[in-house]
This record gives C-alpha cells, structure tokens and sequence, in this order.
C-alpha cells in the first residue's frame, strides 16, 4: 500500500509531499464538485427540454388535428345521435362545436402536464446546493491554519509513523 503521493506506507514524508498531498486532495475535490454541479445541471436542462417539448406536443395536436379531428368528430357525434337513420341527430353546428371542445381538452391536458415539468425543473436547486458545499468547503479552508507542535520522541516511532501514513491515504 502507499500514500495519495506514491510514497509507501510508513515512511516519513516531509512537510511539502504532506502540502502536495493535501493539495492534490484539494483538487480532486474541487473537481468533483464541478462534475456534481454539471450533472446537476444536465438533470435540469433535461427537465427543461421534456417541458418544451410537451408544450410543442400541445400545440402540435392542436393546430395539425383540428381540422380532420372537429369533422370526423362532429360527423360522429351527428350519426350517433340518429342522424344516420334519415331522422337528423343533433344540428352539425352542435356537433362541431362538441369536437372543438374535446380537442381544446386534449391541448389543456397536454399543457398542464408540461406546466408540471417545467415547474419539477423550475424547483430543481441542484447547483445552488453545490455551490453552498463549495463556498462552505472554501471557508472552512480560509479559517484553517498550520498548528506547529513539537516533534517528541514518541512521534518517531515507526507505529506512529504508519498511523498517521495509513489515515491519510
């Protein structure tokens, strides 16, 4: 086994592969937030994206089925309320207007779900989350300072040496 810099485990390592440890740490951190922050944010562009296309879904079926769906519809309506038998049904201006309504249903429908994903990625504080973790992260390290101590003969010992080599890697 060794340590995050290549030294093995037990050997006495200096004040700078102790900083360069620290600092390759630091980093590796730093770049971990960074990749959290875009996946993050790749979650909420998603979202986004399924909302906008729910929204053009919506008027997609409106505008393109209207017109075939109010006849066929209106037409329907006409024959299943007896004007198939020679007995009239219901006025076709009824009867359109039945359809229109259906159709204008459909498209609500559709919208308000795509209403409920936009809000879902409105509401999404994914960045905002790590953002605070970093800026605590840099905090945390602005207040930190080195506590010199003196070396005792105890710290030599090579137990103490692999203690502190094996809790830092």
């Amino acid at each position: 086994m060794s340590a995050p810099d290549g030294s093995p485990v037990g050997a006495e390592r200096s004040i700078g592969q102790l900083f360069a440890s620290a600092t390759t740490e630091m980093s590796a951190l730093v770049h971990d937030e960074i990749a959290l922050a875009k996946a993050q944010l790749k979650q909420d562009v998603k979202r986004g994206a399924t909302s906008g296309g729910l929204f053009s879904v919506a008027v997609a079926v409106l505008v393109f089925s209207l017109p075939m769906l109010s006849f066929a519809l209106a037409y329907a309506i006409n024959a299943w309320t007896g004007g198939f038998n020679g007995r009239g049904g219901w006025n076709l201006a009824w009867c359109f207007l039945l359809s229109f309504t259906a159709s204008l249903v459909l498209a609500i429908l559709l919208g308000v779900i795509g209403v409920a994903f936009a809000k879902k990625a409105k509401k999404s504080k994914g960045p905002q989350k790590v953002a605070a973790s970093f800026k605590e992260t840099a905090g945390v390290l602005q207040h930190a300072k080195p506590h010199p101590r003196e070396v005792t003969a105890g710290d030599r010992v090579p137990e103490a040496i692999e203690a502190v080599a094996r809790s830092s890697s």
